[in-house]
């Protein structure tokens, strides 16, 4: 049985010895973690392929399994996160927005944990060392609830950060896992504001809306992402051909994955025939609307990977080898599209026109906006944050990928000599 009452008490404890470790222990800890990742590769893949085999056979979909999947290229890589994390600079105690007031008062913000998260998330083992190793070295304990897909991985995963954990006298109660796939068990979690500070649910649309919907603690949503690039009418069109290659083909099945290309219609005629032929190695399908499907009558090969997009299609997050193509008119019209149908998570402008770019960085509200560059950057390794407990698209409190920094509030730090206020 779990006892979430009781796992919610002891996170909160244990918030109270994390809030107080120097930078020395808590990076201690994850290169044990790191360490004991690359020695316990045998039982992670084990208990992964478990989880492989019974998601075939339950059906799951490509997008998910992808994402399910470890091997040892990819667990080498999640304990390099870890040490990336370990290396970054410590935001606890950090000192900001000091200042002397005219009565001599000295005022200045202090960073501190947050204390206690809760992660609900789906297909993604590594989403537990992420946000385990995030949640340590910023000071705040967390209870995590995976996918039921993931669960073997994730039971070994935790067993690992446990051992990490217990190596470096850190009670193992700082992450805490909850191992039932008990759906009952999430809107349990989901009213212990009294034992949790934020929520962070990872998964699709479904999840955040009901967490949204349902919790009393406050939530952080994001991570789903309907990403598009628009390529203007004075873009180097061989960069953006290499460019949208790189943000669908690389990894489709991720957030940052591009989903839709919008085409300015002054260079439609030339440019999507080059892009049907550019991704025809890759077996992209175009999903097209009425003027961009005139551009590819008659291309060789159109027919079997061409296809009239239906209304809905603009509004899909797609995690698989397919691509929206739609023409513009300019610059307006691209935002106005991207407006419309929009996540708010990774939209970009492949233009050599500063003013354009200019234009779109000012009037595109996504969390992260991109100029000349493929959407896959949207990643807390990549942005040099070391790893991400979610990818933000809110705008209160953090917004694009969440790591250390998010992961702290802070409280005012006021200094006297006796000051008193007057009348």
């Amino acid at each position: 049985m779990v006892d979430l009452k009781t796992m919610g008490q002891q996170a909160r404890e244990s918030s109270k010895i994390l809030r107080n470790l120097n930078r020395e222990t808590k990076d201690e800890v994850l290169i044990a973690l790191a360490d004991q990742i690359a020695a316990s590769q045998d039982l992670i893949l084990a208990a992964n392929a478990k989880d492989v085999t019974l998601a075939q056979q339950n059906g799951l979909q490509p997008a998910l399994l992808e994402r399910l999947r470890l091997d040892e290229s990819r667990l080498l890589g999640i304990a390099d996160d870890v040490r990336k994390v370990a290396a970054l600079k410590d935001p606890v105690g950090e000192i900001f927005d000091s200042q002397v007031l005219p009565n001599g008062l000295g005022v200045h913000k202090q960073r501190v944990p947050l204390g206690v998260l809760a992660v609900i998330y789906e297909s993604r083992p590594n989403v537990t060392v992420d946000v385990a190793s995030l949640a340590l070295k910023s000071g705040n304990a967390v209870i995590l609830r995976g996918g039921k897909e993931t669960l073997h991985s994730n039971c070994a995963l935790v067993q690992v950060i446990h051992q990490a954990l217990e190596t470096c006298g850190i009670p193992v109660t700082a992450v805490q896992f909850i191992d039932s796939s008990d759906r009952a068990l999430v809107m349990e979690l989901l009213q212990m504001n009294d034992a949790v500070d934020m929520l962070i649910p990872r998964g699709g649309a479904g999840l955040h809306r009901f967490c949204r919907e349902n919790s009393r603690i406050p939530v952080i949503t994001g991570g789903i992402g309907i990403c598009h690039l628009f390529v203007d009418e004075s873009a180097d069109r061989s960069a953006a051909l290499r460019i949208i290659q790189n943000a669908k083909v690389q990894r489709p099945t991720v957030c940052n994955a591009l989903d839709t290309v919008l085409v300015h219609r002054a260079i439609a005629g030339e440019f999507i025939p080059a892009l049907v032929d550019y991704l025809e190695e890759d077996g992209v399908q175009l999903k097209m609307d009425p003027k961009a499907l005139q551009c590819a009558v008659g291309l060789t090969g159109a027919d079997e990977r061409v296809a009239p997009a239906d209304p809905e299609d603009f509004d899909r997050e797609w995690l698989s080898l397919v691509l929206g193509v739609c023409v513009v008119a300019g610059l307006d019209e691209a935002i106005a599209h991207i407006e419309a149908h929009s996540t708010g998570h990774s939209d970009g402008i492949l233009t050599r026109d500063e003013e354009h770019a200019k234009r779109f960085i000012q009037l595109v509200d996504s969390a992260v906006v991109y100029v000349n560059a493929s959407t896959r950057f949207t990643d807390g390794a990549q942005l040099g944050l070391g790893a991400e407990v979610a990818i933000s698209t809110q705008r209160l409190h953090a917004r694009g990928p969440m790591a250390l920094e998010a992961l702290t509030t802070y409280k005012w730090v006021i200094e006297g000599e006796g000051h008193i206020r007057p009348d």
